[in-house]
């Protein structure tokens, strides 16, 4: 794979956002949040119903994206305050560019809901997966899905080099893959759905985790606007953690109708993909298997292969600081 940076977008925003200022903790009246469509997660049912601004006494405004990577960009330049659900990978890869901004919770675990998909018609699995060397394949550089793919590759031991890798978002990606103009596409949520229609995953989910490719999500927030607004981040955390107490106790239909709703999927579609997710509780993300110490730790290991890779210049040393648990544990105790 020629070696080519992800980091544009992000040293552009940089540069954009650097004058803005973030207001203090009491003083906003609104504030504007990331989140990702086809993604169900308990809190969008708090999002329907208003709990957020009503908690958190200001109004939020909420922008869907498409990936990761443009998350950091829209927090670099001002134009969001908090990104729910930003992959592992693009954080680590804004943070690595010297973006300032922080992990303060664990969003979600899904192994089975971000993989590579070959198309059907190669007949390819696992056990021949050396034959994708020389194809095409559509990948959303800087994301969780740009991580599983370098895991992948090298543990079937393809050469990257030989490979045509080509930046698509999952629903592009998808689109590809059904039109033949891709070998194999990697992605997540909505897009990964639409590629198993075209063809068959490389590894599950069970799999992935063996090989130690773990894929988890994060909500992350520029360091100053977490700093100046301690009070709004911890009980916007706090309501994450009620929609989520409230899911793994009931899982009930009224609660996923407003899920899917939310996510901008039919109801049965939520509810294959939601299946798939993990939400730890607030305890255990606090504890070492997450915030703790893990999280750090992959961290790194994610920045390694990405510089590795050639899709980054340098990893931090530690990602230590890139993590701030002192919301969680404010929203803990509220």
């Amino acid at each position: 794979m020629p070696k080519r940076t992800i980091l544009a977008a992000t040293t552009a925003a940089l540069a954009l956002g650097a004058g803005n200022a973030v207001l203090a903790d009491g003083h906003l009246d609104e504030i504007t949040v990331a989140y990702f469509l086809e993604w169900p997660m308990p809190m969008l049912a708090a999002k329907a119903r208003g709990t957020y601004d009503e908690e958190l006494g200001v109004t939020v405004n909420w922008v869907s994206f498409e990936t990761g990577t443009a998350m950091s960009a829209a927090m670099a330049s001002g134009d969001v305050q908090i990104a729910v659900s930003q992959g592992v990978p693009p954080f680590v890869v804004a943070a690595s560019a010297g973006q300032n901004i922080q992990v303060v919770d664990v969003a979600v675990s899904y192994s089975e809901n971000d993989n590579c998909v070959v198309r059907s018609d190669l007949g390819i699995t696992q056990e021949n997966a050396s034959e994708l060397e020389g194809s095409k394949v559509a990948v959303p550089l800087g994301t969780a899905a740009h991580y599983g793919f370098l895991r992948q590759m090298d543990h079937f031991g393809i050469d990257l080099a030989s490979l045509d890798v080509v930046d698509m978002d999952p629903p592009s990606g998808a689109a590809a893959l059904d039109q033949g103009a891709v070998d194999f596409a990697c992605g997540y949520g909505g897009g990964l759905t639409s590629m198993k229609e075209s063809g068959n995953v490389l590894l599950t989910g069970a799999e992935k985790e063996e090989l130690g490719i773990l894929v988890f999500d994060v909500t992350s927030a520029p360091a100053e606007f977490v700093a100046e607004n301690p009070g709004l981040m911890a009980n916007f955390l706090r309501v994450t953690a009620d929609a989520n107490a409230e899911w793994a106790d009931g899982q009930s239909e009224e609660m996923l109708e407003l899920i899917a709703d939310e996510s901008g999927q039919d109801l049965e579609a939520a509810r294959a993909a939601i299946s798939t997710f993990t939400f730890p509780t607030v305890e255990e993300q606090l504890s070492e298997a997450w915030l703790g110490g893990n999280a750090a730790t992959f961290m790194k290991g994610v920045a390694d292969v990405f510089v590795e890779a050639g899709s980054i210049p340098q990893a931090l040393g530690t990602y230590e600081d890139a993590i701030n648990v002192e919301p969680l544990e404010d929203a803990q105790s509220m």
